[in-house]
Order: structure tokens, then sequence, then C-alpha cells
């Protein structure tokens, strides 16, 4: 199969290819929440009664995850922590999703947010955890397709067909991953491995957007260059309340880098760190690509992750593919019961054998870094032992629905957890990365 180089702000994140030969549609995702809606298939805690936690059912229109957590903490007068979930959501988009709370039921009525509804409370002995979901349906609208209306069900048919054919599309991490509006959650996690906090706390203030705003922008050209923190806070637009968080503590404890970073949410700390590695995994993934080895088929040296009963893949029990073994591990990931996988790069992971092998040390040699590095112990929520990831991505239940005579269409399909709707999205769109 030919592969499409891709020329968008996408391959600065490491996603230098696409896996289709369609020209793409065009056009955007979200111009209205609705046009993206999420449904977590989620793994349930037991119902037990007089349990400790209450888990329910939260629904929600144009939430950032992490200030939704934050609203409900407030107003039920609990800590953050004891507020779980599985997995973080799109903002713009109405996504549905389990949540526990370590609270009563009828404490639950306590809540008045706006485009949000919790639904469907019972108690159980156990909180929901990040990891806690199988995967998620989606139900996606692109608007303003650039292609003529009358030539997008052949665009349309010509991804459904070549995922059909491979089995899945390249499994890279998309740009949520690193920030759609301001792409640096890698960068803040390369400047951590590094130790340079000073540098992470800086980018983290200082790094622009081109959707901010005049106020915004100015502030962000201020803080990269000043510290006189005090004075600064009083530029700070309030919408930028994480950063106002960290400037907050450099007020009282000047120079604690450390102490300014902790300040954020534990889930924002540790997803520094990972994206680094996503990206370092993309770049992985893309060379695979470039040189030709299937991502549907093993070969000598790759390492085969199998899953499990709900199709999750078992990381731990990760298969050396040899000349010996060949033959059935192949049968096995022709099946659908393992997939390849590269590297997510950290301070005890394995790399493959052969030829891929030799990509992923090639990848993590230009960045001059060792496993040692991913040990934080400044910041422990930072730490990351690495892993390994699929590089193909399942697809369940697609299915593509042009508008007659619209620059519009629907896409529908299911994903397993830790993927991400996007990369799909890219092989039918083919768009700058400012439009997914």
């Amino acid at each position: 199969m030919a592969y499409q180089e891709c020329r968008t702000a996408e391959a600065d994140v490491g996603m230098l290819y696409y896996m289709s030969e369609a020209a793409g549609t065009g056009g955007r995702l979200k111009e209205q929440a609705e046009d993206f809606v999420v449904e977590e298939i989620s793994s349930r805690p037991e119902r037990t009664e007089n349990g400790r936690f209450t888990i329910a059912e939260v629904t929600v229109r144009n939430w950032e995850t992490n200030r939704m957590v934050r609203m409900l903490s407030r107003q039920l007068g609990i800590s953050r922590e004891r507020i779980g979930f599985a997995g973080t959501k799109d903002k713009r988009a109405v996504t549905t999703q389990l949540m526990s709370f370590e609270v009563p039921a009828a404490d639950l009525q306590k809540v008045h947010l706006q485009d949000l509804t919790i639904a469907d409370p019972y108690p159980a002995k156990r909180p929901m955890r990040i990891g806690d979901l199988i995967g998620n349906s989606f139900r996606i609208r692109v608007t303003h397709c650039t292609a003529a209306p009358a030539d997008i069900p052949g665009e349309l048919e010509s991804v459904r067909a070549a995922v059909a054919a491979v089995g899945g599309f390249p499994n890279y991490f998309g740009v949520q991953r690193f920030g759609v509006v301001r792409p640096i959650t890698h960068k803040m996690g390369e400047l951590i491995v590094r130790g340079d906090l000073e540098g992470a706390v800086r980018c983290y203030l200082s790094a622009p957007s081109t959707v901010e705003g005049a106020e915004a922008e100015t502030a962000r050209k201020e803080l990269a260059v000043r510290s006189d923190w005090k004075e600064l806070m009083k530029i700070m637009p309030s919408a930028m309340d994480f950063e106002r968080a960290l400037v907050s503590h450099l007020i009282e404890e000047p120079g604690d880098w450390a102490g300014a970073l902790e300040c954020l949410p534990k889930n924002l700390q540790m997803m520094f760190v990972h994206a680094y590695q996503s990206y370092l995994f993309n770049l992985m993934l893309s060379e695979r690509i470039r040189r030709g080895l299937p991502l549907n088929r093993p070969v000598v040296g790759d390492i085969v992750v199998p899953l499990d009963a709900d199709r999750v893949p078992l990381h731990e029990d990760q298969v050396l593919t040899t000349a010996e073994n060949l033959d059935l591990v192949e049968r096995q990931v022709k099946l659908g019961k393992a997939y390849v996988t590269a590297a997510l790069y950290g301070s005890s992971g394995q790399f493959a054998g052969g030829e891929m092998g030799e990509i992923e040390r090639r990848v993590v040699a230009a960045q001059h870094i060792e496993p040692q590095d991913f040990v934080v112990p400044e910041l422990p929520h930072c730490t990351s032992d690495g892993s390994r990831r699929e590089i193909i991505c399942p697809v369940r239940d697609l299915k593509c629905s042009a508008e007659p005579g619209a620059d519009s269409y629907t896409v529908a399909f299911s994903l397993p957890k830790g993927n991400y709707a996007t990369c799909l999205m890219r092989e039918f769109m083919k768009s700058e990365m400012n439009d997914y």
C-alpha cells in the first residue's frame, strides 16, 4: 500500500503519513459541540448497597475535563481527589461518561452547572479510575468540506475500503494529546525529562496560541521574560486559571519551579511526559511506514501483545517475534487476537528486535535521552516507566453517511480505549491541524 506524506502541522507532532490514498474531503470538526458526540464504553463498578462511592452517568457539552472536575468539587464541597473518572474527553463535544463521587447520591442534587447533567446514580464500593473503560463510541459530523458534494461519497468509500483492507488505521497519538490550540504538552514533557523545570514553567506560561486573543498574547509575551510575578498577575486574563495558579505559587515561593508545576492537576502533570513519549512513538510509527514495514502483520523482531476477553491489550504479556514462532504470531495477529507494537520509551521500556528495534533505537538516540531521565524525583507524577502501544487501531461499526448536495457528512464508529478518533478522521479529511 502506498502512503501519502502529511504536509500539515501534524507533521510537527510526528504524524508524517496518511494511510489512505484518497485526496480527502477537507472540512473541519466541531463547528458545534453537537457535531462531536462521544459515549464512553465503561468498565462499570459493581453495584454495592451502602457503598462508599456513588457512580453516575455525567453528560456535558463544551466542558474541559479538568475544569469540570474542579467545578464539581467546589459545588460538592469535596477535594478533586474524591471525584473519579476513567478518561479525559474532548472539550468541544457532547460527551457521556461514568464518574464516581465519594459522597452519598443525594449530595449530587447540589450540582447546578450549565450544560451538565448527572443521571442514574448508584452506590459502589470502588471508584472510577483512569483506565476503567473499554472504549468510546463516536458520531462525528464534518462540515465546510472543500471537496465538491458530488465527490464526497467516493472519498468516503475510498477511505472506508482502505481501513477495511488493513483492519484499522495507523495508531498515532492524535493532536489532542499535544494540544490543538497550543501544541506544547510534548515540549513540556521534553523539558521536564531533561531536568529544565524553569523552562517547563516558562513554556506553559508563555507558549503562544493563535486563537486566545490580544490580552492573552500580551500576557504570554511578558511571562516569557519577566519574573515580577505580582505585577504579571495583574495582566493575566482570568481565563488563564491554571497559569494563574502557577504564578500564585511563584509569588509565595520564587524559584520553586517544581512546586509551581505541582499546582497543576495530577493527571495534567502526568500528561506532559506521556505526551513526549507519544511524540517519540509517532516518529517510530512514521519511520516504520516510510520503510514499508506492515502495520497489520508482524516481522521478525516485532513485539506483539495479546488481547484479553474485553479486547484490551495485555501489555505485560509481550511476545518477541522470532523466525521460529513467526507463523504462529502472524496467525494470532491475523485473527485479531494480538497486535504488533512500538515503544513508549521510558525508564524501563523494552526495545523490539530486528528492523523495528533499529527504528526505536534511532529515534531515541536522536533525542540524546536515557532511561533514567524519565525518573523525575521532583515531580513524582511525571515519572514514567514506559510501555508498548499497538501500531494499528481497529475500528468497529464504521458507517459513513454523506449529506446529498451538502458540504458535510457524518461518520460513526467505535474505538478501543486510548485511541484517537481524529486519527481516523484525518484519513477522511486531510485538513489542517486546527480543523480537528
